[in-house]
C-alpha cells in the first residue's frame, strides 16, 4: 500500500492535521482532520448516514476544498489557499 500526501490545511503550521492523502492502489482519500463532537451535528448526520462501528467524522475547512479536489483528480500535492 503506497499512501500519497496531497496537502494539508496551510493554516496549521505544518505541524498537524487537517490534511489530506490518497491511497495509490485504490484511489481512496484519507482524510485527516477534526473529530465532529457537536451531539447537535452529529445527530443532523445521523439522520442521513448512521455511524458505523469502525467509523468517525471528520471537520475539513472549507478552504481546503481545492486539495480534496485534487486527491479526486489524482493529482500532485498542494497546499490549501
Amino acid at each position: 500500500m503506497a499512501i500519497r500526501f496531497v496537502g494539508i490545511d496551510d493554516t496549521s503550521g505544518g505541524n498537524n492535521c487537517p490534511a489530506v492523502f490518497t491511497d495509490d492502489e485504490t484511489g481512496d482519500l484519507l482524510l485527516q482532520g477534526w473529530l465532529v463532537t457537536d451531539p447537535a451535528e452529529q445527530a443532523a448526520m445521523e439522520q442521513h448516514s448512521p455511524l458505523g462501528e469502525h467509523e468517525v467524522r471528520v471537520r475539513l475547512p472549507a478552504r481546503m476544498q481545492k486539495i480534496i479536489q485534487e486527491a479526486c483528480n489524482g493529482d500532485g500535492a498542494a497546499a490549501a489557499g
